[in-house]
């Protein structure tokens, strides 16, 4: 995550009544907390990263190991999925479809808005986990993708 993206998220924190703020992407987490000091002002300095740790020196097992090396294209607002730019079109993708940064992947209907979502990634799309029409919700996994595929 860029600098000024946790900059942002930081002054969010100090400005709102919120207490701490999680934000996961691309296997890495952000967890800002608030610390109230003396004078009851909040100050959100205090920030930690959390990466993705090995439990242990066990071997995983192939599907794990495939699992682990999926990319998630998560949404990134709240509204309706849709896998195709009309009723009657064809889906933008099918598990099996080869995908490179940039190319549209679904459409999500926000506030009678449509946004097309792109991959950030290339690879396979290995997994569709959102049906069409359904409602999803902000950070919710709508495809995996394979970028060793």
């Amino acid at each position: 995550m860029r600098e000024s993206t946790i900059r942002r998220l930081i002054k969010i924190v100090e400005e709102s009544e919120i207490e701490s703020l999680e934000v996961s992407r691309f296997f890495r987490k952000i967890r800002i907390t608030k610390r109230l000091s003396t004078n009851g002002q909040g100050d959100a300095s205090a920030i930690v990263i959390d990466s993705p740790t090995p439990a242990g020196p066990s071997t995983p097992t192939p599907a794990e190991k495939e699992a682990a090396d999926l990319v998630a294209i998560s949404s990134p607002m709240v509204g309706t999925f849709y896998r195709a730019p009309s009723p009657d079109s064809d889906p933008f993708v099918e598990v099996g479809t080869r995908v490179a940064p940039g190319d549209t992947v679904c459409i999500l209907e926000a506030m009678k808005l449509m946004n097309e979502i792109e991959a950030e990634v290339s690879g396979v799309i290995k997994e569709l986990c959102v049906q069409n029409g359904e409602p999803v919700q902000y950070g919710q996994t709508l495809f995996l993708i394979d970028p060793h595929g």
